[in-house]
């Protein structure tokens, strides 16, 4: 396997270690970004990026990132809030008065980016092509109940997250929370990342295909189990409502909306400079720093059903476990996204840090692969 770009040769090991992902025979195509201090040390990509395995990965590939996309959301969200347009801890329903229906009057935007708001699933099932149609799933969550009392333990909001905060941030902003997205956070920096992708881009998107054989762990195979037998359960629901969810990262629609829980595009470069601009005060001030990286939810996910640990909108290291630690240091930050993509942060050794691949894993959190990457550079520092 040719393996493209630089690195500087303190970290030639993470290099190997990346060229040797592809000796598994399935892995397609990934890109690899490291930075310290803001210098990009690793800047490395290789493999295929069609459906085919014809066209070689180039350096302008871009993949879809999933919920590697929700931190950016929240960082769109804390720079709305420090110039008060939004607020943590007032009612979304001031902003969104339909949001109150079916005792839902007391949710506030911290318990929505904390995935306290008792709001992962949507209870009637929806026809596939909802998933599209912006205005129907804000008006379904709107009039949805929560599946808990708010604020009394936390689901993860795999999906309508991206609904719910995006709302929020078109309604303070005033246009697509896409588009609010790429022009608070990404252009400032520079970032090729997308939320709502030009037909233009197309050509050069990964196509995403899933690796057969792995079962994944245990939390995997529990999550697994309860999507095959369970079909009206809440986390099916979650995962499954509208059914277009798991099936449509290819399609062109998928692409062009702006779904900014899951359907983020970008490269390894974009999360790694997204997360050096947060080590370096680029993104948020200190205070606002604090509350995204801030522990809020801590326990058993009622949408996973394994043990997360989230600020706002990122999740924060579990060192203790296999399946929920970046593998770097305990303050690190960040979010995987599904099928092995994940960027994070690590403040103590001033470690920003992007993975992408189009090959999707069955893991529920972290990936080994990053994993595996990322204790490499452990040992290079």
């Amino acid at each position: 396997m040719q393996i493209q770009g630089h690195y500087e040769l303190q970290f030639e090991a993470v290099r190997e270690a990346f060229a040797a992902l592809f000796d598994d025979p399935q892995e397609r195509g990934a890109g690899l970004c490291i930075q310290i201090g803001g210098e990009t040390v690793v800047d490395l990509w290789a493999g295929t990026a069609d459906k085919d395995g014809t066209e070689a990965w180039h350096s302008d590939t871009i993949v879809n990132l999933f919920s590697c996309t929700k931190t950016f959301t929240a960082v769109t969200a804390l720079q709305l809030v420090a110039e008060g347009k939004l607020q943590l801890d007032a009612p979304v329903a001031n902003y969104w008065p339909e949001f109150a229906a079916a005792g839902k009057q007391n949710i506030t935007l911290r318990q929505l980016l904390c995935h306290q708001a008792g709001l992962p699933a949507i209870r009637e099932m929806l026809p596939t092509e909802a998933l599209y149609d912006w205005q129907l799933m804000v008006d379904t969550l709107a009039a949805e109940a929560p599946w808990w009392t708010p604020g009394q333990g936390h689901g993860y909001e795999a999906i309508t997250y991206g609904w719910l905060v995006g709302e929020l941030l078109r309604r303070a902003d005033g246009r697509g929370p896409g588009e609010s997205i790429v022009a608070r956070v990404a252009r400032p920096l520079g970032l090729d990342f997308h939320v709502g992708l030009a037909d233009e881009e197309f050509y050069r998107v990964a196509h995403i295909a899933r690796s057969k054989g792995n079962m994944g762990d245990e939390a995997a195979q529990r999550l697994l189990q309860v999507m095959m037998r369970e079909p009206t359960a809440m986390t099916t629901r979650a995962f499954a409502n509208p059914p277009s969810i798991l099936t449509s990262t290819n399609k062109p629609e998928w692409r062009r909306m702006q779904q900014p829980a899951a359907n983020g595009h970008g490269n390894a470069r974009s999360l790694a400079g997204f997360y050096s601009g947060l080590l370096d005060g680029s993104l948020l001030e200190a205070d606002m720093l604090e509350q995204l990286t801030r522990e809020h939810s801590i326990g058993p996910d009622k949408t996973l059903l394994t043990q997360t640990r989230f600020g706002l909108g990122c999740m924060l290291d579990q060192p203790q476990l296999p399946n929920a630690t970046f593998g770097l240091g305990p303050r690190a930050f960040g979010h995987p996204g599904a099928g092995g993509s994940v960027g994070f942060a690590d403040p103590e050794h001033d470690v920003a840090f992007g993975f992408v691949t189009n090959t999707l894993g069955p893991y529920v959190l972290m990936d080994p692969r990053a994993q595996k990457l990322v204790g490499i550079l452990a040992g290079c520092l």
